[in-house]
Parts: C-alpha cells; sequence; structure tokens
C-alpha cells in the first residue's frame, strides 16, 4: 500500500494549528468591497476501467462494506482516515468525505470494483493540493482478500496513465514504508523511480515513519506502453 494524501482536517478534538504567516505584521487590510478570490473548482470523478477485471468508479453509499473490511485491517486505519473501531454512522461520515475531496478540489477518490461482482475491493486516489506546484500525490489501499491478484498494479496503472496523459500533471508522487517491498517493486514496474528517503516524514498510528518517496515525470516515458505527452 502507498500511503495517502494525509487529511488536511483537524483530528476531532484538536484545534488547527496558527495560519500561515501568524504572529508577523500584517499587510494592509483588503479592500472589504472586493470580492473573494474563487476556490478550487470542484472536480467529477470518472469511472474507468482497470484492465478487463477492474473499474475505478466514485465512492457510493453501497460502499460501506467495504469500509467495515478496511477498518478490520491492523494498518489501513493508521495511515488513512478510515474509521476504527467501525460503527455505520463513522463510514457513512468517511464516504460523504470522499465526496467532498472530490466537490473541494482536494482529488479524485476512487474505489477500486471488481468486474464480475461489482465487490469494492480496496480505493485510490489523486491528491491535487501541490497541483500549483506541478506536482500530485497517489495513495491506496486494499483489502486482505483483494492483495496478491494485480489489483494495485492495476489500479495504479491506469490513474497514473490518466493523470499523466489527459490531466497533464508534470510530475507524480508517491510514499512507500521502506519495508513494504510489494507496493515498492509495483511503483517501479509501472515507471516511478525511487529518488530518496523522507526520515520522519508521516505519522502513523502513535509514532513517525521514514517513508521512501518514489516519482515519475510527465516527461519520463510511455506508462503502459503509451506515450505520455504534457498539455
Amino acid at each position: 500500500m502507498a500511503a495517502p494524501e494525509p487529511d488536511p482536517r483537524p483530528a476531532p478534538g484538536t484545534s488547527p494549528g496558527p495560519a500561515p504567516g501568524a504572529g508577523t505584521t500584517p499587510g494592509p487590510a483588503p479592500d472589504s468591497s472586493s470580492d473573494p478570490a474563487p476556490g478550487p473548482e470542484p472536480l467529477t470523478v470518472p469511472s474507468m476501467s482497470a484492465g478487463p477485471d477492474f473499474v475505478l468508479r466514485p465512492w457510493e453509499m453501497s460502499d460501506l462494506t467495504l469500509v467495515r473490511e478496511a477498518s478490520l485491517d491492523p494498518y489501513i486505519p493508521l495511515i488513512t482516515t478510515v474509521p476504527a473501531p467501525y460503527s455505520e454512522a463513522a463510514a457513512e461520515a468517511f464516504v460523504r468525505g470522499q465526496w467532498e475531496r472530490a466537490a473541494t478540489g482536494a482529488g479524485y477518490p476512487f474505489a477500486i470494483v471488481r468486474s464480475r461482482d461489482r465487490r469494492p475491493v480496496g480505493a485510490i486516489g489523486l491528491w491535487l493540493r501541490e497541483l500549483p506546484e506541478g506536482r500530485a500525490s497517489l495513495g491506496y489501499w486494499l483489502t486482505d482478500t483483494a492483495r496478491g491478484q494485480g489489483v494495485a498494479r492495476a489500479a495504479l496503472r491506469t490513474v497514473t496513465g490518466w493523470a499523466l496523459r489527459d490531466l497533464g500533471v508534470p510530475r507524480l508522487q508517491l510514499y512507500i514504508e521502506p519495508w513494504n517491498t510489494a507496493s515498492a517493486r509495483i511503483a517501479e514496474d509501472i515507471g516511478f523511480r525511487r529518488e530518496g528517503l523522507l526520515r520522519g516524514w508521516q505519522q502513523v498510528g502513535d509514532e513517525r515513519r521514514d517513508m521512501a518517496v518514489y516519482a515519475l515525470l510527465n516527461s519520463d516515458g510511455p506508462v503502459d506502453g503509451r506515450a505520455v505527452t504534457a498539455h
């Protein structure tokens, strides 16, 4: 599993940190008569085929069974906002949170669904928080019963190719814990290159963990046998 984009919302019961620039002398007050700057555009999450066996689609409230299964995993709730312990109310809030990410322009959250029986087996997201700087990040997770079947490779290849070709993202990034050799191998097979180790990069459970950073540039060459060209 590749670590998803951290949720920018503060944890329940905590207060957000100071705003950027707090403690500095503010500049002139803005003209109160001016219109506020427009916010990010809402995003429409598409449905896409990820090979013959899997489909990527927007989250649905019918995916609560997937949230329940993920909540029982010892690792997924540590690196995502999947609720643990599970409750139906918390799971519904989680699904609404995925809709909110698209509505606020934060990124594209997909459920990964098996084609033959339409069973959801995991999630993958393309997160755009750093897109103004020319980069975006990817994260994904799978339930235990879906691992070892090529699901992650199919989903990651599909979203990577779409982000580079159709969206024209200049740089994609993945963050993977050093012990997770399976995810590292999948990333490298698709074309991501390991660029270094970020020490204490992410909070995982009760501790800070190192993350290896992998990146793929739009100019690096073909993905899935097809050339990628920046728009």
